[in-house]
């Protein structure tokens, strides 16, 4: 199969519509397997437009077949547009969209009335309706008074208040028969897509500490990698974007949901916590930073220096700990359980390494203030950095004796993380 797409694609260069065809076809086809293989995001939009489908046909079938309408338009077109993301926006988008179509209705039989001609009714109510679209209060429904209007005229029908009440109660019962598929039939439940896009923002903060940390053991310091650290920093916050926009729609997709069905959704039933969006916010502030001091430093036009020798290597380590914790952080988001837990060692050297970067700061002292008040500011955000992703367990008051079996075994941890920087 990689072969026949290799041949397409060579076959593809240099054409670029039936190239962008064939990225198109690729794209729909990964979509179609990744709802074919579990729940997910690709899942979640099939069963939605299967569920607006199906809401149209039984809004038609109750108001075409079952009520014998001629004219049954209205309610299956209200009932397909309302079955939206969460029930809760159905609800409100019901409201505005009953209240576009009550006024676009009642001003087209009222022009019609008025200048007993269609064309003159258009005329004469669309550029009202149209200035009335843009009312805040209709929010994107807005635009239905004026096609409800153009619904009402091009139907040919005289003007009466039964004519128009029957249009109005089909939009109606669109509505409710929308709402209710949507509410009752596997109701969109969107607890997903934070603890995706915490994992996904654990790992690329992972990966930009591996990064930075490749490079300052490979002393690559200079404005080029300093560029792409920056692109980095800037991707994570786009990705903390995401995550509040995430949270806001598990919040809302929560709001109006039955207790019973909610339990039958298929994923996870709860969120991390809210304080985990403010805990890596925080942590992109320390990259961002962290990358604009590495960044200053490699500007060869600026007074700052960059500190080198062996204080760089053991930064360099630090964060490469740093970034090995996120990425623990991210798969355990994901439901991946590490087979070991190296949080005590990773601590215990990261102590270490801190301990020695202290030590260098004071060494960088006698070569100069523009080194050490860089290698002052990105310690200053490494410390920030572990703090937040590997914070101290928290200990509570115990005995003497125990307290001192305690300080031993810190001291021993301390031996074997020295062993382990060493190394």
């Amino acid at each position: 199969m990689s072969a026949v797409a290799h041949t397409l694609r060579e076959a593809l260069r240099g054409r670029r519509p039936l190239a962008a065809v064939w990225w198109e076809a690729c794209a729909v086809g990964r979509a179609a397997r990744a709802a074919w293989r579990g729940p997910g995001r690709e899942r979640d939009l099939v069963v939605q437009s299967l569920k607006a489908a199906g809401a149209a046909l039984i809004a038609w079938a109750v108001a075409g077949v079952w009520l014998d309408d001629p004219m049954a338009l209205m309610a299956p077109w209200v009932a397909l547009v309302l079955v939206q993301a969460t029930v809760y926006s159905s609800v409100r988008q019901a409201g505005q969209q009953f209240a576009a179509i009550c006024v676009g209705a009642l001003l087209a039989s009222a022009a019609q009335a008025i200048t007993d001609d269609n064309t003159g009714a258009l005329v004469l109510s669309l550029p009202v309706l149209m200035l009335a679209a843009n009312w805040s209060r209709f929010g994107r429904q807005g635009i239905y008074a004026a096609t409800t209007a153009v619904f009402v005229l091009a139907s040919g029908t005289a003007v009466s208040a039964g004519a128009v009440g029957h249009r109005v109660g089909q939009a109606a019962l669109g509505a409710v028969i929308g709402v209710a598929v949507n509410a009752l039939v596997l109701p969109p439940i969107h607890l997903r897509d934070v603890r995706e896009n915490l994992a996904a923002l654990a790992r690329e903060a992972g990966d930009l500490l591996h990064s930075v940390a490749a490079d300052l053991r490979e002393t690559r310091w200079d404005a080029q990698s300093a560029a792409d650290w920056s692109r980095q920093a800037a991707w994570l916050e786009r990705r903390l974007d995401a995550l509040y926009s995430a949270r806001s729609w598990s919040r809302e997709s929560l709001r109006l949901t039955s207790g019973p069905l909610r339990r039958l959704h298929r994923g996870p039933t709860v969120v991390p916590p809210e304080d985990e969006d403010q805990r890596w916010s925080r942590v992109t502030g320390s990259l961002t930073a962290l990358t604009r001091a590495l960044a200053v430093a490699a500007d060869e036009h600026r007074t700052p220096a960059p500190p080198e020798g062996p204080v760089l290597d053991l930064y360099a380590r630090l964060l490469r700990l740093i970034g090995d914790a996120c990425h623990t952080e991210a798969r355990e988001l994901v439901g991946e359980r590490a087979d070991t837990d190296p949080a005590e060692a990773s601590r215990a050297t990261m102590k270490e390494l801190h301990r020695r970067l202290q030590e260098g700061l004071r060494e960088q002292a006698g070569r100069g203030a523009g080194r050490t008040a860089v290698l002052g500011a990105l310690l200053l955000q490494a410390e920030n950095l572990w703090a937040e992703i590997m914070p101290e367990p928290h200990t509570s008051h115990e005995p003497h004796e125990p307290h001192e079996t305690n300080e031993t075994n810190e001291t021993n941890e301390t031996r074997k993380s020295s062993e382990t920087v060493e190394q």
